[in-house]
């Protein structure tokens, strides 16, 4: 039986937080981002740049609808969710032509990238909680991260801690940060661009 796609802001939030539940250390918060963190964190993004754009752990698409707004009509954006729930709530929700909704593992950017006839991506924006990923695997996904960005483009990463801002800094070499408190709960924004990029 196919999941019931939940339509109205209360039905998202619903879903969201039910599966905070199930899987905690995956979502990291009870409830989707707020408007004042997306508007934060899609700030340095050049709009008239961006062809390819990749969000990992989109949930039910906060941020992804905002991105969606925002791009060009001949850009293309890639959300790499695992949870299956939050996949079927946006391939059903989110009918967008430019949007591919892939689940699977951030890990595996580079290989679903390809899958798309792409190699890199201008932008990678993250709301998984990194501080709750074992380390190889966080190391894992913040190489690939760097390796698959075009030049000069850029990883929007936002967190309910600090914890991974030494590893950023260690593999991106530049990282920008601010904080948004007018979240539930309050956001620390990264900004990172390999050095000299």
């Amino acid at each position: 039986m196919a999941p019931v796609v939940p339509t109205t802001r209360d039905g998202r939030v619903l879903l969201f937080a039910r599966n905070f539940f199930r899987h905690p250390l995956m979502l990291g918060s009870i409830v989707p981002s707020s408007r004042f963190l997306i508007r934060e964190l899609l700030h340095p993004v050049d709009w008239s740049r961006a062809r390819v754009i990749v969000e990992y752990g989109p949930g039910v698409g906060g941020i992804t609808t905002e991105v969606l707004r925002r791009m060009r009509p001949e850009a293309l954006l890639i959300a790499i969710e695992r949870n299956a729930d939050f996949v079927s709530y946006l391939r059903g929700a989110l009918t967008d032509t430019r949007l591919r909704v892939v689940e699977g593992s951030a890990e595996w950017v580079d290989e679903i990238l390809g899958r798309f006839g792409r190699q890199q991506a201008d932008y990678i924006i993250s709301g998984i909680p990194f501080s709750t990923i074992p380390a190889p695997v966080r190391e894992r996904i913040l190489r690939k991260t760097r390796a698959v960005l075009a030049p000069g483009g850029a990883f929007l990463v936002y967190q309910f801690s600090t914890r991974v801002l030494e590893d950023l800094k260690r593999i991106f070499g530049y990282v920008g940060r601010k904080f948004e408190p007018l979240n539930l709960l309050p956001a620390h924004l990264f900004f990172c661009q390999s050095a000299g990029a």
